[in-house]
C-alpha cells in the first residue's frame, strides 16, 4: 500500500504536542500518605495503569523492549503508545496501540484537538466544557512516509470512516518497513503539517511548553487563551 509513496528523511527541531494539563500533575494524594501508603497506591496503579501494564508486560501491540526508558518525559512518550482508543481509533492507530501526534506548529494542534472535542460535545448536545491543554516540545530525525507529497490520499479523508481504516494499514506498513511515522497535511487546520510517530524511539528531546486553555460556552467554536 506504501509501495510509490513518498519516504523522506528529515531533522525537525522542534515539533508540537498537545495533552491535557491534568497529565502533568503530581497525584492528588502525593504528600497525604506515608511511605506504606505510597507504595500501596503505587501497587494499584501499577495494576491500572496501561503505561504501567505495557513497560512490565506489555499491553495490545506495544512490547515493553519498544518503550523508552531514563529519558524526560519517558512517561508521557510510552503512554501516547500504550493507551489507545478500543471504540476510537486515530487516523494512524487502532484500537491496540496509540501513536505520538503532533504538528510543526501550535495552531494545527488547536485546530485538531478542538475538532475532535467539538465533536464529542455535539454527540452530547451541549457544548460547554473547558479544557486544559500542555504543550510538549519533540525532536525527530529519521525516514517518514510523507503524504504531504500526496495530499488527496485516500488516508486522509476528512471522514474518520473513510480515512482511518486506510491510514490504519498505511501505519502497519510503515512499521515494518523501519519507518519513524507520518508526515501529513493537517485535515482540520489547512497549510498546517502533523507527524504521527509510530515508534516510541523516535520522539526525541521532550520538554514542556505552554498551556492553553478551550472552553466551549454553548457554541460548536471553542475559545482559545493561552494561559503561560
Amino acid at each position: 500500500m506504501i509501495e510509490g509513496l513518498t519516504v523522506t528523511r528529515v531533522a525537525l527541531a522542534r515539533t508540537v504536542r498537545l495533552v491535557t494539563s491534568a497529565r502533568l500533575r503530581e497525584p492528588v494524594l502525593l504528600g497525604l500518605g506515608d511511605a506504606d501508603d505510597m507504595a500501596a497506591l503505587a501497587e494499584i496503579e501499577g495494576a491500572t495503569s496501561n503505561r504501567l501494564i505495557a513497560q512490565a508486560r506489555g499491553a495490545g501491540a506495544v512490547q515493553p523492549y519498544e518503550l523508552v526508558y531514563g529519558v524526560p518525559h519517558a512517561a508521557h512518550i510510552n503512554a501516547a503508545f500504550a493507551y489507545a482508543k478500543p471504540r476510537a481509533p486515530n487516523r494512524f492507530n487502532g484500537a491496540d496501540r496509540g501513536a505520538w501526534y503532533a504538528a510543526l506548529e501550535v495552531e494545527t494542534c488547536l485546530a485538531e484537538v478542538g475538532f475532535h472535542l467539538t465533536e464529542m460535545l455535539a454527540a452530547t448536545g451541549v457544548f460547554e466544557a473547558t479544557v486544559d491543554y500542555a504543550e510538549l516540545f519533540a525532536s525527530f530525525a529519521g525516514e517518514f512516509l510523507d503524504l504531504r507529497a500526496h495530499p488527496d490520499h485516500a488516508a486522509l479523508h476528512p471522514d474518520p470512516a473513510v480515512g482511518y481504516p486506510v491510514g490504519n494499514a498505511i501505519a502497519a506498513e510503515v512499521r515494518a518497513a523501519g519507518l519513524n511515522g507520518v508526515l501529513y497535511p493537517s485535515v482540520r487546520h489547512r497549510g498546517g503539517t502533523c507527524i504521527a510517530a509510530l515508534v516510541p524511539h523516535a520522539v526525541q528531546s521532550v520538554a514542556q511548553g505552554d498551556v492553553y486553555r478551550m472552553a466551549w460556552h454553548g457554541a460548536p467554536q471553542p475559545t482559545v487563551d493561552r494561559i503561560g
